[in-house]
């Protein structure tokens, strides 16, 4: 029976590609998902001439291109086994396909460098635009040191409620905790003038109803709170991430021409010591 719940991840081959790979196929089984692994063949853009080589065997651009989708389903296979995995070899740059395929899509996931490699597309390119432009979750797998960590989320003043949403999913997928964070703009030494016991009623309500709303979502998670004090958003969030499971995020961009995923997203995502989950779903009332 064929699962129509699918996580889509970028594969190309490098190290940060293997890493996103078995990151998806390990969430993709919490999840009940099925893995979609996707190869995005750049030899279109240099040679029409991408056939076997004549008189030697196995050779030939395309038959690269359907190797390295081969390492990736394989590499998949090996992480989770029973895994109910797919692949795509499509030609052309990520961006333009990786939107496309990943439509209704769990997540789409990928590297912190970039699909493209040996052309010079660097990660940025790639996972910045795909956060900015997917309409599904982007995860960016910088790195996993803290597999058994808490899910971090981020709020802002309006209370970030589809990355509530993704994080609540997450954590309860997973068991992880969740941490729920929100940062107050305080100039550096300006806390020293203030007195000690002024309170933030605003900043502690907005936290407050963000706490009871995440364990309405998910009963069975461990939920905490707590108010962060920094000059940046961005930096008070990369700093909380330390020992996170992943970082969630969500974006008030709206795509590479309109804004990017606004500056706190793209910090996050170049600086945060976990993975780091942009949310781009559209709110919804339960977690499945």
């Amino acid at each position: 029976m064929t699962n129509q719940r699918t996580i889509v991840v970028g594969f190309d081959g490098s190290e940060e590609a293997k890493r996103a790979v078995q990151w998806a196929a390990k969430y993709a089984v919490v999840r009940e998902c099925s893995l979609h692994v996707v190869h995005c063949s750049l030899w279109v853009l240099l040679s029409n001439n991408r056939g076997p080589v004549p008189g030697v065997a196995d050779s030939g651009l395309e038959r690269a291109a359907q190797k390295v989708l081969e390492e990736g389903l394989a590499l998949a296979q090996e992480t989770v086994p029973d895994l109910e995995v797919r692949t795509t070899l499509l030609h052309g740059t990520p961006r333009d396909h990786l939107a496309r395929v990943s439509l209704g899509a769990e997540m789409l996931v990928l590297g912190s460098r970039g699909l493209g490699g040996f052309m010079g597309l660097l990660v940025g390119s790639v996972s910045l635009e795909m956060a900015a432009t997917a309409e599904c979750p982007v995860a960016v797998i910088r790195s996993d040191d803290h597999p058994e960590g808490p899910v971090l989320l981020a709020v802002d003043d309006s209370g970030s409620p589809a990355a509530l949403d993704d994080a609540c999913r997450f954590a309860a997928a997973t068991g992880a905790d969740l941490m729920i964070v929100h940062v107050l703009h305080e100039p550096a030494g300006y806390r020293l003038l203030r007195e000690p016991v002024e309170a933030y009623p605003d900043a502690e309500a907005l936290l407050d109803s963000v706490l009871s709303q995440a364990r309405h979502k998910a009963p069975g998670v461990t939920v905490a709170g707590e108010l962060l004090f920094d000059a940046s958003f961005s930096k008070a969030v990369v700093r909380a991430s330390q020992g996170a499971r992943i970082t969630v995020v969500g974006t008030k961009g709206h795509g590479v021409i309109k804004g990017t995923i606004g500056s706190t997203a793209h910090a996050v995502l170049h600086h945060a010591h976990s993975p780091v989950l942009v949310s781009r779903r559209r709110v919804t009332t339960e977690v499945a």
